[in-house]
């Protein structure tokens, strides 16, 4: 017995050290990158699960994948300067935030053509679909507002006049949207029906957020924030209630309800996963490598599957008096989504 006890402790040694592995592995890696190709930059994207359908925003028009396939079967022209996409399925129709133009491009779900042009504030960036309140809500950085539309006759039939420049938005499905004030950092709620600004939330130590994700059933937000960290608020009381390190140049977050993860996607090349066994315990679970600057997200909450856009980068032209601060140009037709799976 007594020279079986250092084989004993051995093998106690390397379980405990599979299970620390087994909970610092979230399960996500690469599993396809969809060649888009193309000019331009993009932003933000939208899964629509039911469909099978990836909506990605790329310069000057919005690029359509099927996620079966993970193959391109359509484009939406014309959308000069689009940021983001908002599915309203219940009235078969979409709708494209252009911001170099100041409209939003209402388009066919099945057809995927344009069906009507709406005006709305400037520099429109981030927009949604509210199902609760059967609104789409555009959210204009420029001039500090959103556009309210009714996605049937699809007319404006409100604005939301906000204290800062808003960022990325959620809706809880009951009739409240909550929104990141980029320039104040903090979340500004209003009523989608009535369009009554509800709270004020402060998101310090947070810093400029950006991407925002909610937890409907526990009542939490997941806000990114661009000093590497998200800070996760109660919904009801505006309580900070987790403040978990990220990486560096976030923009997009994402929630899924089944497995529970939180998402920052890091412009640094990092996919930060975030997990959680109580309302007040959140842990990093781990941080994929993904692709330098794919920086936005969204999540399959079906397939679990994360989509990120991405493309390759050439050398930074040296700076000048006018451009102190270069961009390094986009590869040409290196435009591409990276999927994460499971």
């Amino acid at each position: 017995m007594k020279n079986k006890l250092p084989f004993i402790a051995l093998a106690v040694v390397f379980f405990l050290g599979v299970s620390a592995i087994a909970q610092n592995d979230s399960g996500y890696h690469l599993v396809d990158t969809i060649k888009v190709g193309g000019d331009g930059g993009w932003d933000a994207l939208t899964v629509d699960s039911n469909a099978h359908r990836l909506y990605v925003s790329h310069g000057t028009h919005v690029a359509v994948i099927d996620t079966v396939t993970d193959k391109v079967v359509g484009d939406i022209p014309n959308t000069n300067g689009v940021h983001g996409i908002a599915i309203a399925p219940k009235f078969g129709k979409g709708f494209t935030s252009n911001g170099r133009d100041n409209t939003v491009t209402v388009f066919d779900l099945t057809t995927l053509k344009a069906v009507g042009t709406i005006k709305a504030g400037k520099n429109p960036d981030i927009i949604i679909y509210d199902p609760a309140s059967k609104r789409v809500f555009c959210f204009n950085a420029g001039s500090n507002d959103a556009t309210v539309i009714d996605p049937e006759k699809g007319t404006v039939v409100g604005t939301v006049n906000f204290d800062g420049n808003p960022e990325f938005a959620v809706s809880d499905n009951k009739g409240t949207i909550f929104v990141n004030i980029e320039s104040k950092s903090e979340i500004e709620s209003f009523d989608a029906k009535t369009l009554a600004v509800k709270s004020h939330f402060p998101l310090a130590p947070c810093e400029e957020p950006t991407g925002i994700a909610i937890d409907v059933k526990n009542g939490l937000i997941f806000s990114a924030c661009a000093n590497k960290r998200m800070i996760v608020t109660d919904a009801k009381t505006g309580k900070v209630v987790g403040d978990i390190p990220t990486g560096q140049g976030t923009d997009g977050a994402a929630f899924d309800p089944e497995t529970r993860f939180a998402f920052s996607s890091n412009g640094e090349g990092t996919l930060t996963v975030i997990g959680g066994d109580a309302k007040d315990k959140f842990n990093v679970v781990e941080n994929v490598k993904t692709h330098v600057r794919a920086r936005t997200m969204a999540i399959d909450p079906k397939t679990h599957k994360v989509y990120l856009p991405a493309a390759e980068f050439g050398t930074a032209p040296a700076p000048t008096k006018e451009q102190p601060r270069p961009r390094a140009p986009i590869v040409p037709d290196s435009f591409m989504v990276l999927v994460y799976g499971r």
